[in-house]
């Protein structure tokens, strides 16, 4: 009996009828007008807006419908005809709405006015704009700069973010976590580390002349849907794909394209893994390192017959540290290697001869890697493969860090970051005419222990959930109400908006589908995609209230509130003629962003460049350095009975922490998200039954309790000592000092926990909705 007949699993290909219908279902829960069908078709087109969703690219060649299942659910899901009002929250306190799920909370619908909380009724009521700005200005004012945080989610176009980090530096800090502390941030310090550029080196035509391509911890069926059409491609053209994932997601097994007549009329699916081998959760460091003992080993075969399979004239040129790297693959023996992957020598081997005989590679990973304890090191190792062969700096090769959110890129690439020395500070300082702080500010994990010692005094935030994100959610609720200040824009409600300080406010701003209408017109704002190319975006629906203001209009209204007058930093004038902002960004960043208002418009966006796909190496040694690991495994901490290492996973019908629905279906789980997915071998070992109700407890061994309950036993494929659960349910399982160690980022790819059956505990059928009522909608 295989696998699949003893496990929940989709029996389809990704794409196909099923991606047809998951977006059908989302219009009509919305009650999307017929306008919403237009807007789709200006989706990720020249002229047209960028989607909100994942980073992938724009082509310039474009297919007539240029959006994914996930992308129109998040576009359908912001043109909703659904209104969360004042008359909503004058019914509900907030001690009654944190009992609802996140899927009931952002059901309400768009915010529609400015809100103040009222902590004698335990209420949001409304406001006006400028009380708001009047409140949060003094109240700001009277604060020490270092105990304000201004966080911002990886939504916010580039205007917005360098006007937001400008703020904040012209208030005194360097306190600019964003959503990239929470998920690539290891990316960034490694990449910066080991090639001297904080971001991948690939784009998007390297996918067409590439002639082999390795996967790594990324979801591509569910995170970034509208690469599988080249990734369809590539397979045709005979690529081959090779993935290493603990879980087998359909999105890299196998596509039906929904904008090909002849496969949705007879059902055909392209097959696109090669291989596809399921790893430990942590086991990839020991993976890679078996593919590049492989890669020396036939090296040392081809020098006895006078050839080479490194490239020894890039290694020779471009890079330093071989020797140590080389030493540490060959003094590991291959039954540790085997131990710490779970994959077998021979399946290694087959990989690693793919490798070997692939002129052109790219390597491509999401947070699979990035979120471990020693997640710095599985990103160095991809580097090590790569840098083996020459495959960066070259057409068809590289580094691809698969970005999950819309600009989270972007922002960081025009100043926010908490980290000084990543921004030129110089260049603010004579622009703007002030001494910007120079001192480091707090990334996320930071920020979070501020909170907990009461150190930080008011977090702002620029879109987001963060509260829901981020590791210790229980502990840090309680200790969020602490802080003087909360400050939340947002276009819908959720469990962060729900959890206050002594003064709070929620901002309601546009959308990326509306039109922003300004002083000086309809204005555009831009983003950056994954591949670091940038757009310009317009939308043109009508706002979903009169009451609303952009993002830009809001940032530039507290800091004028806030900070005193400063001619050279002309809010006003900013605010009504965003093509004013562009300009200053290029006088900021003058190599990347010349001429940004003429390239705005530029189909399949323009290129700002990266220094390592030009073989420049800005790094310690001035060349791509080997790195060699001192681990195998990257979860950072060790196997013990009754240990398990928990997986956090998005199910297809949500993106990040909003929840579209309770249909998992490329994994084949319906009606519920309280699921703790094992293998059936590992459910029989732990004494468990299939539809048992369990309870999973932290096992950090810091002492404090951590307990997510009411979790139905589920057999699906992963590995052996392996679990899976959805994010952000378990984030109250994760420490908050369980991160990667180089970057802080939370490492929520492996978790230790231990199961404990629920007592007197019933079974129960895996179908059955939980874990959402039945509130009014």
């Amino acid at each position: 009996m295989s696998v699949e007949e003893n496990t929940v699993h989709y029996d389809s290909p990704a794409g196909g009828w099923g991606s047809v219908r998951g977006i059908a279902e989302v219009f009509g829960k919305e009650w999307a007008t017929p306008l919403a069908t237009e807007t789709l078709f200006r989706q990720n087109k020249p002229k047209g807006f960028m989607c909100v969703s994942c980073s992938w690219a724009k082509p310039a060649n474009y297919h007539p419908f240029e959006f994914c299942e996930n992308g129109a659910k998040a576009t359908l899901w912001e043109l909703t005809t659904r209104r969360c009002t004042p008359d909503f929250f004058g019914k509900h306190t907030l001690t009654e709405l944190r009992g609802w799920s996140d899927y009931e909370l952002e059901q309400q619908g768009r915010l529609t006015h400015p809100m103040r909380f009222d902590r004698a009724s335990d209420r949001y009521v409304p406001c006006g704009w400028d009380e708001a700005f009047r409140e949060i200005g003094s109240e700001l004012r009277r604060l020490d700069p270092k105990s304000v945080v201004f966080y911002s989610s990886g939504r916010a176009s580039l205007e917005t973010s360098y006007l937001y980090a400008l703020f904040a530096r012209l208030y005194g800090n360097n306190n600019l976590p964003d959503s990239s502390n929470m998920c690539h941030e290891t990316t960034s310090v490694a990449l910066k580390k080991v090639i001297g550029a904080s971001v991948g080196t690939v784009v998007f035509d390297d996918l067409s002349t590439c002639d082999a391509m390795f996967f790594f911890g990324q979801n591509t069926g569910t995170n970034s849907p509208r690469f599988l059409h080249p990734l369809q491609e590539a397979s045709k053209r005979g690529v081959r794909i090779i993935t290493f994932n603990p879980v087998r997601e359909r999105g890299l097994e196998s596509f039906t394209n929904p904008q090909s007549p002849v496969e949705m009329l007879t059902g055909k699916a392209t097959p696109i893994s090669t291989q596809y081998h399921q790893v430990r959760p942590g086991g990839d460091i020991a993976v890679m390192l078996g593919l590049c003992k492989h890669v020396f080993a036939a090296d040392d075969a081809a020098k006895a017959r006078g050839e080479r399979v490194l490239d020894v004239d890039f290694i020779a040129q471009h890079t330093t540290g071989l020797e140590a790297f080389e030493a540490r693959v060959r003094a590991t023996s291959w039954e540790e290697i085997e131990r710490e992957s779970g994959i077998s020598r021979a399946d290694i081997e087959a990989a690693g001869q793919v490798y070997v005989e692939a002129e052109r590679v790219c390597a491509f990973y999401g947070m699979g890697l990035t979120q471990h304890v020693h997640g710095f090191e599985n990103v160095a190792m991809v580097v090590n493969l790569l840098l083996l062969k020459g495959n960066i700096g070259r057409d068809g090769t590289g580094v691809s860090p698969v970005r999950g959110h819309s600009n989270v890129q972007g922002q960081r690439t025009v100043g926010i970051s908490e980290k000084p020395e990543l921004v030129p500070l110089d260049r603010l300082a004579e622009q703007f005419g002030f001494d910007p702080p120079r001192e480091k500010g707090v990334n996320t994990v930071e920020a979070c222990e501020g909170i907990l010692s009461g150190e930080i005094r008011s977090f702002i935030g620029l879109g987001g959930n963060f509260v829901r994100a981020i590791p210790d959610q229980d502990r840090m609720e309680k200790a969020w109400t602490g802080m003087r200040l909360t400050v939340q824009v947002a276009t819908k409600l959720n469990r962060s908006h729900l959890v206050n300080g002594e003064i709070a406010y929620l901002l309601p701003c546009l959308g990326r589908t509306e039109e922003d209408r300004q002083a000086s017109g309809p204005q555009a704002v831009s983003i950056e995609d994954t591949f670091s190319c940038i757009y310009g975006s317009l939308g043109r629906r009508t706002p979903a209230s009169d009451f609303l203001k952009s993002e830009v209009a809001i940032v530039a209204g507290m800091a004028k509130a806030t900070l005193a007058p400063n001619p050279k930093a002309p809010w006003d004038a900013w605010t009504g003629d965003y093509g004013l902002i562009r300009d200053a960004i290029a006088r900021t960043y003058r190599e990347e962003f010349h001429d940004f208002n003429d390239r705005l418009w530029i189909p399949g966006g323009f290129y700002r460049g990266n220094s390592a796909r030009e073989r420049i190496w800005k790094t310690e040694s001035g060349k791509a350095e080997f790195t060699a690991p001192e681990v195998l495994s990257a979860t950072g901490f060790s196997d013990e009975p009754g240990r398990y290492r928990l997986i956090t996973m998005r199910s297809n019908d949500q993106f990040n922490t909003t929840i579209y629905g309770y249909s998992d279906r490329l994994r084949g789980i319906e009606g519920t998200r309280d699921v703790l997915l094992m293998n059936p071998d590992e459910i029989r070992r732990a004494g468990l039954s299939d539809g048992q109700v369990v309870s999973l407890v932290s096992d950090a061994g810091d002492g404090i309790t951590r307990e997510v309950t009411g979790l139905t036993v589920t057999p699906f494929s992963l590995p052996d000592g392996c679990l899976g659960a959805y994010y952000p349910e378990m984030n109250p399982l994760m420490a908050l000092s369980h991160h990667d160690i180089q970057s802080g980022t939370p490492a929520a790819k492996s978790v230790p926990v231990r199961i404990r059956p629920e007592a007197g505990g019933p079974k129960r059928d895996r179908r059955e909705p939980t874990g959402h009522s039945a509130h009014p909608i």
